[in-house]
């Protein structure tokens, strides 16, 4: 069996999301929701992948090198958006040649959750049925706004009906269980010759994918089902109430197969991780975190009640409670970050530690060191961001400001309180602080003052 052309269908705004961000832009767990069933299809070899979209183009930015894109002219249904896409794989000059036998599947862009095994169970159901179609079906508990397939008396597909707008299905077809989810293997012959022959005469005045079955069927070729068991797989994202639904299973998953790889996730249910995030063995992620991007993390760390995004965690590294590591933060091995600690864009060594209270920006910090609470660094002038350079083996005392561009070296102390705006040679002591004045009896002066003004 040759690899399946993969067609997924994305040119909706999804109005019912009541967005500017078109349905299948929108986030779930780090990545757009389109890209789903991008990575799926791929994941399941397929030898090309082309998303279809609007005039207005607004997911060629986000698609992955390789992923081709089609442009659906009007908003004419799902028909016309494969016809789109087949007519683009027609005419591109040196494109793969369209056998007749070659499958074409189509996705959704709102049906994320569709997994690289359920692409390959239909394309080998759809090359063992010896059908001209096979479209991937299940059952649900309430198939409300799904068309229902109405199968004929052998078991095969009679037709689909649709159910949008009152008047598409009769009552008895409304009753079906068994419904469409969007999801179909076409030889690309059969399709080619079926695709001008739709009609848009129905209540929505669209061209319905579904109608190929019902001209296949008239011509005498196959139609088949492939059931999908688990209907979490087929789900669709109509509103930010679904998205929100899809989004938990997404999210189970994600932390599951963490989980089985040597992961401990104490409370799956309060711990979000973004689906490209990578954790190595016997790491700790306690209650409470969020773990955004392609954060990276390695063995054996624990991370605390925090918020970390596109960061790496190098393996002992310990986060938390309630610090926020955010884009271009590297702890090495055994490093700390204690409890509310922020850190960006910054190098913190081997062994070193932030323990509290600290914000810590564009610096590069030495194996070692050990930096007290509230520990800034002023990295901004107001126009530009300027680096600090804090040495190996540094101790810097609590409540220090270091204005950047500054550089402290190894083995240097640095004195609480102190604003350091010159370079600390190395193993040197730098303090930068007003001398202390203590005024003897100010307090019964200001009793004396007080007690005054109010007999005046």
């Amino acid at each position: 069996m040759s690899a399946p052309i993969v067609l997924i269908l994305a040119a909706g705004q999804g109005t019912r999301m009541r967005s500017k961000t078109p349905k299948v832009l929108h986030d779930l767990c780090g990545r757009p929701m389109v890209l789903w069933p991008v990575h799926a299809a791929l994941e399941a070899g397929a030898e090309r992948v082309v998303v279809v979209d609007s005039p207005a183009r607004e997911l060629e930015a986000v698609l992955p090198e390789g992923v081709e894109l089609a442009v659906q002219p009007q908003s004419n249904g799902t028909g016309g958006a494969v016809a789109a896409a087949m007519a683009q794989l027609v005419a591109q000059a040196g494109a793969t040649s369209l056998e007749p036998s070659t499958p074409v599947v189509v996705l959704s862009g709102d049906v994320p959750l569709v997994s690289a095994a359920a692409i390959r169970a239909l394309t080998d159901a759809h090359a063992q049925g010896d059908a001209a179609a096979t479209m991937a079906t299940t059952v649900l508990d309430d198939p409300s706004g799904y068309g229902r397939v109405v199968r004929a008396a052998d078991g095969s597909v009679e037709r689909v009906v649709e159910t949008k707008k009152d008047g598409d299905a009769s009552p008895r077809e409304l009753e079906i269980g068994e419904v469409n989810t969007g999801i179909f293997a076409f030889d690309a012959g059969a399709l080619r010759a079926a695709l001008p022959q739709l009609s848009a005469d129905n209540a929505q005045g669209e061209l319905y994918l579904p109608q190929v079955l019902d001209i296949l069927r008239a011509d005498g070729q196959a139609v088949a089902a492939h059931i999908v068991t688990d209907t979490s797989l087929v789900l669709g994202v109509n509103d930010r109430v679904a998205l929100a639904q899809v989004r938990k299973l997404a999210q189970k998953a994600i932390n599951e197969r963490h989980m089985r790889a040597g992961v401990e996730i104490v409370d799956p249910a309060a711990t979000v991780i973004d689906c490209d995030v990578e954790i190595g063995e016997d790491t700790r992620i306690e209650p409470g975190t969020t773990i955004r991007g392609t954060t990276k993390i390695g063995s054996d760390c624990v991370v605390r009640c925090s918020y970390l995004v596109d960061c790496e965690l190098q393996d002992g590294v310990s986060v938390g409670p309630f610090a926020y590591l955010r884009p271009g933060t590297i702890l090495r091995s055994g490093a700390k970050a204690g409890t509310f600690v922020e850190i960006k864009n910054s190098d913190i060594g081997a062994g070193a530690k932030i323990p509290h209270l600290s914000y810590i920006g564009d610096a590069d910090v030495g194996a070692g060191t050990n930096l007290g609470a509230s520990t800034i660094t002023a990295n901004y002038d107001g126009r530009n961001k300027h680096r600090t350079t804090i040495g190996k083996q540094v101790k810097s005392s609590v409540h220090v400001s270091f204005v950047a561009p500054v550089t402290v070296g190894d083995e240097a102390y640095t004195g609480a309180g102190s604003t350091i705006e010159e370079d600390v040679p190395a193993g040197a002591l730098g303090i930068a602080r007003a001398r202390q004045t203590n005024k003897a009896g100010y307090a019964k002066r200001r009793r004396d003052e007080a007690l005054n003004s109010e007999r005046r």
